[in-house]
């Protein structure tokens, strides 16, 4: 639990799917100390005096100077320099780690704030992960995506080469359609899990969707499928403009989808936005961005619900971080609803041009710009 952790110091985890890794790379920051299995080059010397190098397994322990994530192949780099004893690693010297998957390493820090424990929570809940899939297709193209808190991850993509119709013939054209049909069939087994999935969106222009539900539901009644006629009503068919996986943005912010996704964490993130926009046109008294303003509203006791990006987390300097942590702590003591939303996802991309932090309040609060603008008129 998170109490046991506040007293040690370190944690030992365990990445074991890519998204882990962006929630490490959350987790890390300068001057914390991470311990991990790691690649030297080591020179060596033979007896005849040539020199060679090769590469050698061990343990570094390095304090965080630098951290670099690739959000596409999910991959984290950490640079620092060595703090501990080592044969092959001279004190004080330079290291890059890349950390692995499904390899330990331990992480220390001189502070253990609420958003790094509760960060930690979440990745090892697994009830906490994907529980959005979607089917974004076209004919001959489709993605197969798992949309988690954190982000969306690409687990397959079929391609299949579909004849036009013609004229009196279709077979070709039928043919291949079913091949293709067969094809996401099988991606949708292979890699969407319904002990977790409670939705999967099959999204597409035209009936491409329809054609392709009536197609699975048919085999699936040919070959006893249990596992799809059991969650067939998680199945819904929904619009969009391609079959890309960029399509997936303009499908999770319609109005019709986020009412039939209300179970779904990632929604939920892009209904809260929705809220607070409305409240921005409707009462702008209630809806609050801007760190400054935010925090005057906190002193009031005002906020009902924190919108805030991880991205304000990841903040270099110390007494910054805090800022924003001390904010999520009052939120909550004062019974308000904080949601950290992803800079991955659309809805934190959305949210940072904001300047990544906005509230909802219980109750209104004149302008705080012309408040403030009457209190260095009265210094003055």
């Amino acid at each position: 639990t998170c109490s046991t952790r506040l007293d040690v110091h370190q944690v030992t985890l365990m990445p074991e799917e890519p998204e882990d890794m962006w929630h490490t790379y959350n987790l890390l920051q300068v001057g914390d100390s991470l311990r991990a299995s790691t690649f030297r080059k080591v020179l060596t010397e033979s007896s005849t005096g040539s020199v060679g190098s090769n590469r050698v397994r061990t343990t570094l322990t390095i304090s965080v100077e630098a951290i670099d994530f690739d959000t596409q192949a999910c991959q984290l780099r950490v640079k620092g320099t060595n703090i501990q004893e080592n044969e092959y690693v001279k004190m004080g010297a330079y290291h890059t780690i890349e950390l692995e998957l499904n390899r330990k390493f331990t992480l220390a820090k001189k502070v253990w704030d609420s958003v790094v424990l509760e960060r930690i929570e979440q990745a090892c809940d697994p009830a906490q992960q994907a529980d959005l899939a979607a089917v974004i297709m076209q004919e001959g193209l489709a993605n197969i995506v798992l949309v988690t808190p954190a982000m969306t991850l690409l687990r397959a993509k079929v391609e299949v080469t579909i004849p036009r119709k013609r004229r009196g013939n279709c077979s070709q054209h039928d043919k291949a359609l079913e091949r293709f049909f067969e094809a996401v069939m099988q991606g949708i087994l292979r890699h969407i899990s319904f002990d977790i999935v409670k939705c999967v969106l099959v999204a597409s222009p035209g009936f491409v969707k329809d054609q392709f539900c009536t197609y699975l539901f048919g085999q699936a009644v040919k070959t006893d499928n249990k596992i799809l006629l059991e969650n067939r009503s998680k199945f819904v068919q929904v619009h969009s403009s391609s079959g890309h996986k960029y399509s997936l943005k303009e499908v999770l912010s319609d109005p019709t989808v986020t009412s039939r996704l209300a179970d779904t964490k990632a929604a939920g993130e892009v209904k809260v936005l929705e809220d607070f926009y409305k409240m921005l046109q409707q009462e702008p008294d209630r809806a609050f961005y801007g760190v400054a303003h935010v925090e005057k509203a906190n002193e009031a006791m005002a906020i009902d619900v924190l919108l805030i990006s991880d991205e304000l987390f990841r903040h270099q300097e110390v007494a910054t971080r805090s800022r924003y942590v001390k904010l999520v702590d009052n939120v909550r003591d004062n019974g308000g609803t904080v949601r950290i939303f992803s800079s991955l996802h659309v809805s934190g991309e959305q949210l940072n041009q904001l300047s990544g932090v906005a509230a909802i309040l219980r109750f209104p609060i004149a302008d705080l710009s012309d408040a403030e603008e009457d209190s260095s008129s009265d210094e003055e």
